[in-house]
């Protein structure tokens, strides 16, 4: 099994550090919760999902951690603006948040982590970065990393810290900062905001040492897989490896990173200025989670993706035509056998390249042409079609991409969606187009995919 490593660069053979190398410790980055969650972070999170559950079917014991971010400005500018408390904002958010990944079908996570549940942690961390020279105060304002105290600064985005402030993340800026890239770890309170005594003085967390605190007080100093989306590598994931680096003494941090590419709109970036900012909860009022997840796991998670119509009107056309193949083999009553073996290696070939979902969303669908061929001539028989559904449905619990229900379409709308795939087959575009115009008269609607026809009721 080999994953692409950020950190290298390369795609590396997957060894967790566990002695018995079945443990596998994974932390991915949670949302701040001061807004919806968007199918951008829906992209992140499915993916994640597939990862540790792959991992499990592959006899690995995860453990998967994603931290809550619920202390951080824009959540505070934001409850201002609404009049809300911090406290009763995030609580919105978050159960928004959990009720978008519930629906998703993602549930690997073992456990979140609010930010705000390891203050004690955060301040120990601080304390131990001030104790070995790390960190510095800067009166009236928090403590600071002191970058210059860490050469390795940018190995991750392999980027250096005088290029810090071109930074698509959030970077802290004072102009009593020691180096360009020098990044908050304990803010002092202002008026009006949320603040917590300690030994560092009554103040909040900065946001990097949020996640580090939570890893090192449930994982130790050195895990295995740290994930995030890619606008994270820099600084916030370079921010995290300087932290836990410099004050545990031990390297690498991490062993793995992986960070899935970005998720365009109409091929623009995500913007409610623009007016193409989709919630989670919107996309999933016109599609249904296997559609979104489909689409996501359609491509490999390292390419960009874009969000639009034609992708998503084909991911529901696919998802449609897996659940009418499985329902096809409760149909099968022939005499031939078919060999499944041989598609049970090549998914597992598929995830262990770097968890090429995509690789595998093709071998689905060269298997539903081959047995449906047998399917027609009712060649297939009983105790095959029943290996063929266990197989997917192995697959299906890693992937999530099997509708449990679907839709049922009239069979004479079926018979008429046949009879118009054929005409077209011929290049009888004028009849077929007769037979499309009847199945709109019926109420229903046929958008043509890579897939085949995607029906819907209008």
């Amino acid at each position: 099994m080999k994953i692409y490593n950020t950190l290298t660069k390369t795609k590396e053979e997957f060894k967790p550090r566990d002695p018995a190398g079945k443990k596998v410790q994974m932390f991915v980055c949670g949302p701040t919760v001061y807004d919806h969650s968007h199918i951008g972070h829906a992209r992140t999170y499915v993916f994640f999902d597939v990862v540790a559950k792959y991992l499990r079917y592959r006899g690995y014991k995860v453990t998967y951690l994603m931290n809550i971010t619920d202390i951080e400005d824009r959540i505070i500018d934001r409850a201002q603006r609404d009049g809300k408390s911090v406290k009763e904002l995030v609580r919105i958010f978050e159960k928004s948040f959990l009720e978008d990944t519930k629906a998703l079908k993602i549930d690997s996570v073992n456990k979140y982590t609010r930010a705000t549940g390891y203050i004690k942690q955060i301040v120990k961390q601080v304390e131990t970065l001030l104790e070995k020279g790390h960190a510095y105060k800067i009166d009236g304002d928090g403590y600071y990393f002191d970058l210059s105290t860490f050469p390795d600064y940018g190995k991750l985005a392999h980027r250096t810290a005088n290029q810090a402030e071109d930074a698509i993340s959030r970077i802290d800026e004072s102009v009593n900062k020691k180096n360009k890239g020098d990044f908050t770890l304990w803010k002092f309170s202002k008026p009006n905001e949320p603040s917590w005594k300690s030994s560092l003085g009554t103040g909040r967390p900065g946001w990097h040492i949020e996640d580090t605190a939570i890893t090192d007080y449930h994982f130790g100093s050195q895990y295995d897989l740290h994930g995030g989306a890619v606008d994270l590598v820099f600084p916030h994931h370079e921010a995290e490896i300087a932290q836990q680096e410099s004050a545990s003494g031990k390297k690498p941090f991490v062993k793995y990173w992986l960070h899935p590419g970005f998720l365009t709109v109409k091929e623009q970036k995500m913007s409610k200025s623009l007016g193409n900012f989709i919630t989670i909860k919107d996309a999933l009022k016109n599609y249904s989670p296997e559609t979104i997840r489909f689409m996501v796991l359609s491509n490999y998670y390292r390419s960009p993706l874009d969000y639009n119509d034609s992708v998503v009107n084909q991911s529901q056309a696919a998802v449609q035509r897996i659940a009418e193949f499985i329902q096809k083999l409760s149909l099968a009553n022939g005499n031939n056998d078919f060999e499944i073996s041989d598609y049970r290696r090549k998914f597992e070939e598929a995830m262990d390249d770097d968890f090429n979902t995509a690789r595998v969303i093709a071998l689905i669908f060269d298997l539903t042409r081959k047995v449906n061929s047998m399917l027609v001539d009712n060649s297939l028989n009983r105790n095959s079609a029943k290996k063929i559904r266990k197989f997917l449905q192995n697959i299906n619990s890693v992937l999530g991409i099997i509708p449990a229900k679907q839709e049922k379409i009239p069979d004479s709308i079926t018979k008429l969606i046949q009879k118009r795939e054929e005409l077209r087959q011929e290049n009888n575009y004028e009849e077929a187009d007769k037979i499309r115009a009847q199945i709109e008269d019926r109420g229903y609607q046929v958008d043509d995919t890579v897939y085949g026809s995607l029906v819907t009721k209008k």
